[in-house]
């Protein structure tokens, strides 16, 4: 019986304790005014006012006048995120793409302008997003001995931009930037099969050749891929194949001194350039020269 009076005692003490503590802890404030060593500030609720999208377009203007790239395009983004339905939104992202790519911030103009072309196709900035899509990347192009995944990516986007836009006043520039697009991956292709050349693995040569024969006639490197063609099919034994590329060569370029090196080398061989009508290098120029004569 004393136990039970005790065990009762003991939780209508610790009932009241909590109790206490629960009055104790309404009247604060915070929790941290119970413990003496809590510095902390309290925490207040402030609200702040939405900034015009109107006033965040001008703040962008003003930090591209200033130079400030970086903030210009927080502020226009800012649109985006807080006036998504607006056309502050539209004209924002358009100008958040030009922001970055001022600051050559090549991904966040990217990113901006895939968005843009995305949600806004038939506008009339649409091409103008194109094309700074498409420079982005062509600005990233590396030097023909790496790999050129930037290259294609920024040959596919002015190549769309001069099909969807050509009319523009960006198709002219798109169309030299895609030659050099195109010059630079055949330049990579030549990079790779020399070095195949040179370690007489004639097959992989002949094949990285073959790319710049087939798809990048118009480029400066065709005339040295089919002298380097014209090499590695001797050295195959495959002299069929190596008189066609010399008289590819010759009939196309006859002042180069690639098809003078070719020419050389069949001669040693007591044979002469000879083309055959049906081999794939005969094929691949027909349609090379049925464009210059459009041309």
């Amino acid at each position: 019986m004393i136990e039970t009076i005790a065990g009762t005692r003991g939780v209508m003490f610790r009932l009241a304790l909590l109790a206490g503590t629960a009055a104790a802890l309404g009247g604060c404030d915070t929790v941290s005014n119970l413990n003496p060593f809590d510095t902390s500030e309290k925490y207040e609720m402030k609200v702040t006012a939405d900034v015009p999208p109107q006033q965040l377009y001008d703040q962008g203007l003003g930090r591209l006048k200033n130079g400030d790239h970086e903030g210009a395009a927080k502020k226009f983004a800012a649109i985006s995120r807080n006036y998504p339905s607006s056309e502050w939104a539209r004209k924002g992202l358009i100008m958040e793409a030009f922001a970055n790519y001022e600051g050559q911030q090549w991904e966040g103009a990217i990113t901006a302008a895939r968005s843009y072309l995305q949600k806004y196709p038939n506008t009339k900035d649409a091409a103008y997003a194109q094309y700074l899509y498409a420079m982005s990347n062509f600005n990233q192009i590396p030097d023909a001995t790496r790999d050129q995944e930037r290259s294609e990516k920024a040959l596919a986007a002015l190549t769309d931009l001069v099909q969807k836009y050509p009319n523009s006043e960006y198709a002219s520039d798109a169309r030299y930037r895609i030659n050099v697009a195109r010059d630079q991956i055949a330049g990579n292709y030549m990079e790779i099969g020399r070095f195949y050349l040179e370690q007489r693995n004639y097959t992989a040569a002949i094949n990285r050749f073959r790319d710049v024969v087939s798809k990048y006639q118009t480029t400066r490197h065709v005339e040295e891929a089919l002298e380097r063609l014209t090499e590695a099919y001797m050295a195959l034994g495959l002299t069929g194949e190596a008189q066609t590329a010399a008289a590819v060569l010759g009939h196309n370029f006859p002042n180069s001194q690639w098809y003078q090196d070719a020419y050389t080398l069949v001669r040693s061989k007591g044979l002469e350039p000879r083309e055959d009508a049906d081999s794939w290098m005969s094929k691949a120029f027909k349609g090379f020269r049925a464009i210059a004569v459009g041309q």
